[in-house]
């Protein structure tokens, strides 16, 4: 089940961001995060936004992620490939799991294809894991966006037939 988070889930919520730190970590993948992305107050923000959202099973929270259909300004330019559509689009971000349970991003995308069939989503270059999940669920590559911090990142979008 996927609903949205709750403040009261906030320390459950951060543990499952650690876990996910160390896991990309120990994965080749330790500077995407580093030791503290996201924020607390991010997190907070988005949680008092409804944008936040969890995957619970059984009472038990298996993994979290933003989803919001907006124009996301960290998309607006893309180097080195195209978009697929400038139609609308959802885009997921912070994604991760408390690594318990697999298929949380299928279950995420499952969930977000059902608001819009567009998504784009991005990772670290080093982030072979989640290159590897958006490939196996039929993301496409699109180039190198930058986030506001001038970070690049590997841009990917899915737009379902």
């Amino acid at each position: 089940m996927i609903r949205k988070a709750t403040l009261s889930e906030l320390d459950i919520i951060l543990d499952i961001y650690a876990y996910a730190r160390s896991f990309m970590a120990e994965n080749g993948n330790p500077n995407q995060w580093g030791n503290i992305t996201p924020k607390k107050e991010l997190l907070i923000e988005n949680i008092n936004d409804g944008l936040l959202y969890v995957v619970e099973e059984d009472g038990v929270l298996q993994g979290v992620f933003y989803f919001n259909i907006e124009n996301d300004p960290t998309y607006k330019i893309i180097k080195d490939g195209t978009w697929l559509s400038d139609e609308p689009y959802g885009v997921i971000h912070r994604i991760a799991s408390a690594g318990k349970k697999k298929g949380v991003l299928k279950t995420c995308m499952n969930f977000c294809l059902e608001k819009t069939r567009h998504i784009r989503i991005d990772t670290h270059e080093d982030n072979t894991v989640m290159h590897h999940l958006l490939n196996k669920y039929g993301f496409s590559k699109r180039g190198i966006i930058l986030l506001k911090n001038g970070a690049e990142r590997i841009a990917y979008e899915y737009i379902e037939k």
